[in-house]
């Protein structure tokens, strides 16, 4: 089912328990622009809201590119002044960090090319799984583009200090096998099969227990901010898991040796 958004260069669409999230500008190779990084938040609350809902996926339309980086086109009139520059900058980080935030798993399907804003959407996601052409780059230095603090360190947290310095030193473009042995991605899908893979890869997840799901990337999360981790709330979300219907469910499907059915409750 499709839902209407303010603007057309995004797609939101569910289907059973996917929800798709699609960056629709194939003509600029969905060059991200500003009224797409608004789009954002109000897309992943609507997907956190619908519980038939388990597992989000981003893409982007045609078969060019994820997310190409940002729109240049946009750079005069919505990054040309401080005040400008700042407003565009606070819808990144309110995009990013939503998406971050997000508490069912995430996962970027990376066709094609996925470079700097488009990275950064990507290493947002929980899970990359990319074709075998995919290309991937930081082009911050050949713009001369500064790069903040957060998402720098979202990448370091994946792929270590060192190819981070490389990623931006060099501005190269990266293969989907260099990608892979960094870290950058977590699987390239066999041949031609992208969609079919990543389907398949959801509906495994989707068929998992929610609650542990949520407890999961809650825990991760909250490991990531060191000494600043949040211990208590993660425990709170594992009892929970205990408490549930679920670990009913779960031990009696086990013992009956068939799939359980997990609710999220």
């Amino acid at each position: 089912m499709q839902i209407p958004l303010p603007t057309n260069n995004m797609l939101a669409e569910t289907e059973g328990a996917l929800g798709w999230m699609t960056f629709n500008k194939p003509a600029r190779r969905n060059a991200v622009s500003l009224d797409m990084w608004q789009a954002i938040p109000g897309i992943l609350d609507r997907f956190e809201q619908d519980p038939a809902i388990r597992v989000i996926v981003l893409k982007g339309a045609g078969d060019q590119a994820f997310v190409s980086g940002a729109d240049i086109s946009q750079f005069e009139s919505a990054r040309s002044s401080p005040e400008s520059i700042a407003s565009y900058e606070a819808a990144i980080d309110t995009a990013s960090e939503r998406l971050i935030a997000c508490p069912k798993p995430t996962i970027a399907m990376i066709r094609g090319f996925c470079i700097g804003g488009g990275l950064a959407i990507a290493i947002g996601c929980d899970i990359r799984i990319a074709d075998g052409g995919a290309r991937f780059a930081v082009p911050a230095a050949r713009l001369g583009l500064g790069y903040g603090a957060p998402g720098v360190k979202k990448l370091m947290e994946l792929v270590g200090p060192s190819f981070t310095k490389e990623i931006f030193f060099t501005a190269r473009q990266f293969s989907a096998a260099e990608a892979l042995a960094m870290g950058l991605v977590n699987r390239i899908a066999p041949g031609d099969s992208l969609e079919a893979y990543t389907r398949r890869y959801c509906e495994t997840i989707s068929n998992n227990a929610p609650m542990t799901l949520l407890a999961l990337k809650k825990t991760v999360g909250e490991l990531s901010r060191g000494q600043e981790a949040d211990l208590a709330a993660c425990e709170r979300l594992v009892r929970a898991c205990f408490d549930s219907e679920d670990y009913i469910e779960g031990r009696r499907a086990f013992m009956a040796k068939r799939p359980p059915v997990f609710r999220g409750v």
